[in-house]
């Protein structure tokens, strides 16, 4: 038993974690559809001019609060490759930056929807997968398959079906559903994580917007290691979406992609999907020595971060 516990004291002492560059905080400045792209340039400079002085408040507040005001702000912006592909990096993603700087707004950082899923290899969408557990509410009889095998989660109690006979020969009756952390009443959310046809698996675009939040706050690693690091723009965009990076740098005095804190600024059509994000992320386990690492780093710089990981994100939606 000795020389057992001594060489498992070996091994877990020897693991690794990656530290992530991280920054204060991280500015989303928008998502890019097939309608908004369709719509055309000024669709895009509608948007960053109201999403401007939201992003200039929150640069100002952090750099009050760090000493003398050397706050690390970056900004990003995600485009959807995944769910339908239209136009290519080389036509878009210039569109997108001059739309910006109309409005005197800097795009550090470009990302592809479709990375979320999988990058170089490395499926950052089962990484979270794995991580799910499941937030059963009292008196639960195990009779609704776990989240991994119906690809569905909630947070809280489902109506029982409505006719299905119980123990006893007594026939269910209708009851609502009930949040399990409710305050007063419930606010009660059903979230489908992904479907299946023909044996191939599709995310749905809240599950994949919970793995852009993580990668942005740095908190996901594989076997220790960062998932994914950003690429320094090239001088030409590919014309292809494979061929540009899943995270294009973009400016190269930029702060860290990722960061402390995030900040979504978004057109209220998103508000559904963030609910159902917050919803996801309130059942993902992260790596406890990934958590305690951010939490030391931020601890050493002066700055208290929320204990639970959606209270670190924060949305405007105008």
């Amino acid at each position: 038993m000795t020389s057992v516990n001594a060489t498992f004291g070996e091994v877990a002492a020897e693991r690794r974690i990656a530290s992530a560059p991280l920054s204060h905080v991280s500015i989303e400045l928008g998502h890019l559809y097939m309608e908004d792209f369709e719509a055309g340039p000024e669709r895009l400079r509608e948007q960053f001019r109201r999403v401007a002085p939201w992003a200039g408040t929150v640069r100002s507040s952090w750099q009050d609060r760090i000493p003398g005001g050397r706050a690390r702000v970056s900004t990003c912006f995600l485009i959807d490759d995944y769910f339908s592909k239209f136009s290519t990096p080389a036509e878009l993603v210039p569109m997108v930056l001059d739309a910006a700087a109309d409005c005197d707004l800097t795009i550090d950082y470009i990302a592809r929807e479709s990375a979320c899923a999988e990058s170089d290899g490395i499926e950052l969408a089962r990484l979270v997968e794995d991580r799910l557990v499941n937030d059963p509410p009292p008196d639960t009889n195990g009779s609704r398959p776990p989240v991994k095998e119906s690809g569905w989660l909630c947070n809280g109690a489902r109506s029982p079906q409505v006719g299905t006979v119980q123990a006893m020969g007594k026939a269910n009756r209708w009851a609502p559903p009930l949040q399990n952390a409710k305050r007063g009443h419930s606010i009660f959310v059903d979230v489908e994580l992904w479907d299946e046809n023909g044996g191939k698996r599709t995310w749905s675009c809240p599950f994949l917007a919970a793995v852009w939040q993580l990668l942005r706050l740095g908190l996901l690693r594989t076997d220790g290691r960062l998932p994914l690091r950003p690429v320094m723009r090239e001088d030409a965009f590919p014309d292809d979406w494979e061929s540009l990076p899943a995270v294009m740098q973009l400016n190269p005095a930029a702060a860290p992609f990722s960061a402390y804190t995030t900040l979504s600024v978004l057109s209220p059509r998103f508000l559904p999907v963030e609910l159902a994000v917050r919803t996801i992320l309130s059942q993902v386990a992260v790596d406890g020595d990934v958590l305690k690492q951010v939490v030391a780093r931020s601890g050493g710089e002066g700055i208290r971060l929320e204990e639970e990981l959606v209270d670190r994100i924060s949305y405007v939606f105008t």
